[in-house]
C-alpha cells in the first residue's frame, strides 16, 4: 500500500507551492486520509474533492468561505494560527506573480487526474442573497435582519450581559477586569464625551440592543431615544425598558434613520452602525445626523475603517455576515462629517480595543460551542468562529481599524459650544469590576 504522504496529499501540496511560490504553511490531510505539510500547527482536512471544486470556482476568500461554512473543508487546531500563516506569506509578497500559461494547464490535468472538476457547488444556505437596488430601505431593512436578526438568544451567548456588540474599552488592566466591565466602561466614555446632563435629550442611531440607551438612561439622567432596522433588536429593547421601569425616558423605533421627523436632540450617538450606509448614501448619513443636532449640540460617531486599498467589507463579511458593508478610510469619513456642516473636534483611535473585544467573543464562542450549535446550527456557528478569527487579526495586522470621533454642530456664528480646557474624559472613575452597567 502506497505511504500516505505519496497520494492526494503530496500532489495538492506541490499544487499549493506553485502557486504560492512556498512551501505549505499548515498541515494538510485530503480526503483519501494523506497527510502532507508540517506537523507543528493548524492542519487544513479537506472532507471531500467538493472542497476543491468550490476553489476553482471561486479561487478567493469566498471559495474558502464556502468551502469552510459546508463543511467540505475543516480546520483541525487553532484557526486564528492558520489565518496568520497565510497572511503572513500575503504580507511577504506571495501568491507570487500569476501563473503561466503552461502551470495552468498542468494545474488543470491535476483536478481532473484527482476527479475535482464538476459543476459549481451550491453556495451553503447562510450565505446572503438580498434582492433590489443597493441601499434602498427594503434592501437596508433585508441587509440588517440577515445579520442582527439572527437570534437574540445568540447575541446573549456570545456577547456581554448588556449586549454590547461594538468595540469595547480596555480601561485598566487588573484581575478581575472583565469583558462586561470593559464595555461599561466604553459607554461611560461615550456618555462622557457627549457631556450628557439629565434632562437632556439622547439619539442612537442604530441602537443595537439599547445598551447605550439604558446606560445613558439610568447613569445620566437623560431622555433616551433609539432607532434600528432589526425588529429582534426592538423586541429586545423594548422588554428591558419595561423591565428596568424606563418607559418614560427610554424610547426605541423600528425606523430607518432617514425617516427619524423629530429634532433636535441635544446629543447624538451611532455606535458602528455607518459601516451599514454605503458610500453613496454616506452624505445623506452624514448630513441627516447633522440636522438632528441642535446647535452646538454634540456628535459622537464610533465607527470601523479600512484602507483605500480595500474598501467594503471583504468577500467573506459581505456574503455571511454583513451585507452592503462599507468601511473606507478614516479620512474619508472625516471629510463626510466636515462636507455636512459638522465639525470634528477629536478622533480616538481604539483598534488595539477591539482585538482583545472580539477574542473575547471568540473565546465565549467556543466555550458554549455546542449551545451555538443547538441555536443557530452548525454552518452559522463555522461562520462566526471565521469571522471572530479573522476580524480579531485583521485589527491585530492594521488592515481595519475603529475610532470614536467626536463632533459639534456649530452654531450659525461659528460658536462649538466646547469649552477651551476640558477634563480627560479617558480619566474614568471605576466601579468594581463586574459592578452595576
Amino acid at each position: 500500500m502506497p505511504d500516505k504522504k505519496t497520494r492526494h496529499a503530496a500532489v495538492l501540496a506541490d499544487v499549493v507551492q506553485r502557486v504560492l511560490g512556498t512551501a505549505l504553511p499548515v498541515g494538510l490531510r485530503a480526503w483519501d486520509g494523506s497527510e502532507a505539510g508540517p506537523t507543528d500547527g493548524p492542519r487544513v482536512v479537506l472532507r471531500s474533492r467538493r472542497a476543491l471544486r468550490r476553489l476553482l470556482w471561486n479561487p478567493d476568500e469566498l471559495g474558502l468561505a464556502r468551502a469552510y461554512v459546508s463543511g467540505d473543508l475543516d480546520v483541525e487546531g487553532d484557526i486564528t494560527t492558520g489565518l496568520r500563516r497565510f497572511w503572513a506569506l500575503a504580507r511577504a509578497g506571495r501568491p507570487r506573480r500569476g501563473l503561466t500559461a503552461s502551470e495552468r494547464v498542468a494545474l488543470l490535468r491535476t483536478a481532473t487526474r484527482l476527479g475535482v472538476l464538476g459543476p459549481r457547488p451550491r453556495p451553503p444556505a447562510e450565505e446572503a442573497r438580498l434582492a433590489g437596488g443597493l441601499h434602498t430601505r427594503r434592501r437596508d431593512r433585508a441587509a440588517i435582519a440577515h445579520h442582527y436578526d439572527l437570534s437574540n438568544e445568540f447575541y446573549q451567548l456570545v456577547l456581554d450581559p448588556n449586549m454590547a456588540y461594538s468595540c469595547a474599552y480596555w480601561a485598566v488592566d487588573q484581575p478581575g477586569y472583565e469583558l462586561v466591565d470593559a464595555q461599561r466602561d466604553k459607554l461611560e466614555l461615550i456618555c462622557r464625551k457627549l457631556d450628557l446632563r439629565p434632562g437632556m435629550r439622547l439619539l442612537d442611531v442604530g441602537c443595537g440592543w439599547g445598551s447605550l440607551l439604558l446606560h445613558a438612561a439610568r447613569h445620566h439622567g437623560v431622555h433616551a431615544t433609539g432607532v434600528t432596522l432589526s425588529r429582534r433588536q426592538h423586541d429586545h429593547v423594548s422588554r428591558r425598558i419595561a423591565e428596568l421601569g424606563l418607559r418614560d425616558t427610554v424610547e426605541v423605533r423600528l425606523q430607518d434613520y432617514r425617516e427619524i421627523p423629530d429634532e433636535p436632540f441635544d446629543a447624538v450617538a451611532s455606535i458602528e452602525m455607518g459601516e451599514h450606509v454605503g458610500e453613496q448614501n454616506y452624505p445623506v448619513y452624514a448630513s441627516t445626523l447633522h440636522r438632528l443636532l441642535r446647535p452646538a449640540g454634540r456628535l459622537l460617531l464610533q465607527q470601523m475603517s479600512r484602507g483605500a486599498a480595500a474598501p467594503g467589507g471583504g468577500a467573506f463579511i459581505e456574503s455571511y455576515v454583513a451585507p452592503d458593508m462599507t468601511m473606507r478610510p478614516l479620512s474619508r469619513t472625516v471629510a463626510h462629517l466636515e462636507n455636512a456642516g459638522l465639525e470634528v473636534r477629536d478622533v480616538h483611535a481604539l483598534r488595539e480595543h477591539y482585538v482583545r473585544t472580539v477574542r473575547e467573543w471568540a473565546a465565549t464562542l467556543e466555550r458554549r460551542w455546542d449551545e451555538v450549535v443547538a441555536l443557530v446550527g452548525e454552518g452559522q456557528a463555522r461562520v462566526w468562529r471565521l469571522y471572530l478569527a479573522g476580524g480579531a487579526l485583521a485589527f491585530e495586522d492594521n488592515r481595519m481599524g475603529v475610532d470614536q470621533i467626536l463632533a459639534v454642530r456649530p452654531t450659525t456664528d461659528g460658536a462649538s459650544g466646547m469649552p477651551p480646557h476640558r477634563a480627560d474624559p479617558l480619566a474614568l472613575d471605576h466601579v468594581a469590576p463586574g459592578g452595576d452597567a
